[in-house]
């Protein structure tokens, strides 16, 4: 697991060479790169007593008490307000919540919205439409929208000059391996599809949410707990 920050960190801590180069006006970014062929990335929603988890943190001591390790993790996706995934969920192979190709309002909807899924080959990021052709094969699939990147272009219904700034986290994958980034600024969906474009170099990525959008990394320093959450994605090591 590799973690990138702008922002000066401990020496001691495996960082990629340098920060990313970004024009003073814009927000610093948070990457933290998995490798799923040599790292346990799983999805989590609700513990043994099907009650959410909510807090990150609340997941690693939960984790603990059986004797595994929350090395990092994320909110991994939009949900209703009893927590429950507003699309597809599959957790260790296993359909919890079902692929949403229906029309609504809100940024989950905006088209075209997105799987991110980890199957024997490694990390993928599709466009919803193109999941069911890959479903046979997942180990873990969360789904939210819209897409950030399709092919390496920009969304087109992002606006440049958008007001709506927020917190935001998304992911993409880069030769089978995972890059979750979280704005440490407020920033809108363009400015941070650009950011995956352009410093990342992603083709596809996908946009996970905003405003809640939280980092839990021991060797960050980092809890965040900006809101109640429902699906999250971690590293777990036994």
């Amino acid at each position: 697991m590799r973690l990138l920050a702008c922002a000066a960190m401990a020496p001691l801590l495996a960082l990629l060479a340098g920060c990313a180069a970004t024009r003073a006006a814009e927000p610093r970014f948070t990457v933290v790169t998995v490798d799923p062929a040599h790292e346990r990335l799983e999805l989590f929603l609700n513990d043994e007593q099907g009650r959410p988890y909510r807090r990150l943190d609340r997941l690693a001591s939960a984790l603990a008490a059986r004797g595994r390790r929350l090395a990092f993790a994320m909110n991994a996706g939009m949900y209703h307000a009893d927590f429950s995934p507003v699309g597809l969920f599959v957790a260790d192979g296993v359909e919890l919540s079902p692929l949403n190709l229906a029309r609504g309002k809100g940024n989950f909807f905006l088209q075209p919205n997105g799987v991110f899924l980890v199957t024997g080959t490694g990390a993928q990021v599709v466009e919803s439409s193109a999941y069911p052709a890959l479903a046979g094969k997942v180990r873990i699939a969360t789904q939210s929208g819209p897409m950030l990147l399709s092919h390496g272009a920009i969304n087109p219904l992002f606006d440049p000059g958008s007001r709506s700034v927020h917190i935001r986290n998304g992911v993409c994958a880069i030769d089978g391996k995972a890059a979750f980034v979280i704005s440490e600024d407020a920033v809108n969906l363009y400015d941070f599809a650009r950011y995956f474009r352009d410093t990342l170099k992603c083709r596809d990525a996908l946009y996970l949410d905003g405003s809640v959008s939280s980092l839990y990394s021991p060797a960050l320093g980092r809890n965040d707990n900006r809101a109640s959450l429902g699906p999250m994605i971690g590293v777990v090591k036994n």
